[in-house]
């Protein structure tokens, strides 16, 4: 397993902002998970190591908030999930950790920026096979790389105006389909071997208190406040992405 602690400095604090995101404020920090852990790590590396966690996050996950998604914006979405996370294996060689890095970031930042100075009170868009097909097939080729699908399934999502309940309950059970569609790739890619998997091992009991917290958090937060941070979240983790990517 990894022994550096400076490495288990940036580890612990990734997870809990990870579980936290998943479990009750819009999942958009979670992206920063990857990068706090690359600090120590190559980013390959460390998301290999992640995501046997967000799959035990998941599992809290989904269970906090167990059938309060919206079924027909899930059934848009589910097949981008399984093309974007193929397009992901095949090109997984091809691209760069910066060049994914950018792109992520680059989309964070104009989805936040686009928020901040439109106008806020815009018709609500409704689910559609097209958008959310092209949205989360996006997602599942930017989660595939460094775990950062975020970013596209909130531009189809807040387009919407879900209820912050709904919001919240949809990307959980979406990200569960995208996350189990990578572990059989990660395994036949060669990620997940002992080191990785000790590693994982080790960090894993953040998981659910990362959950917990999220959750506790959601319901304290009002609807006004919930959407700040989400796109506050992506404005600073846009800016750490492009950053990473460019230097």
């Amino acid at each position: 397993m990894i022994t550096d602690p400076w490495f288990y400095a940036c580890a612990v604090v990734a997870v809990l902002i990870v579980g936290i995101a998943k479990g009750g404020l819009g999942g958009g920090v979670a992206i920063v998970g990857v990068p706090l852990m690359s600090l120590t790590i190559g980013p390959i590396q460390a998301a290999a190591i992640m995501l046997p966690i967000l799959l035990l996050m998941d599992v809290f996950a989904v269970r906090a908030w167990w059938r309060r998604w919206d079924e027909a914006n899930l059934r848009t979405m589910i097949p981008g999930a399984v093309l974007g996370t193929l397009v992901g294996l095949a090109t997984f060689r091809m691209l760069s950790n910066d060049a994914m890095r950018l792109l992520v970031g680059a989309m964070a930042l104009a989805i936040a920026i686009a928020w901040y100075i439109g106008p806020r009170q815009t018709a609500a868009k409704s689910a559609s096979m097209l958008r959310g097909t092209f949205w989360s097939t996006l997602s599942g080729f930017t989660s595939f790389g460094i775990h950062a699908g975020g970013p596209p399934i909130q531009a189809y999502l807040l387009s919407q105006q879900l209820d912050k309940s709904l919001f919240q309950a949809t990307t959980v059970a979406f990200f569960f389909v995208v996350n189990w569609l990578k572990l059989p790739a990660y395994a036949w890619l060669g990620q997940l071997d002992t080191t990785n998997l000790t590693t994982s091992l080790i960090l894993a009991p953040l998981a659910p208190l990362g959950i917990w917290i999220g959750r506790v958090a959601h319901d304290r937060i009002d609807e006004s406040a919930f959407y700040h941070v989400v796109y506050g979240s992506l404005i600073v983790i846009g800016a750490k992405l492009m950053y990473d990517g460019l230097f």
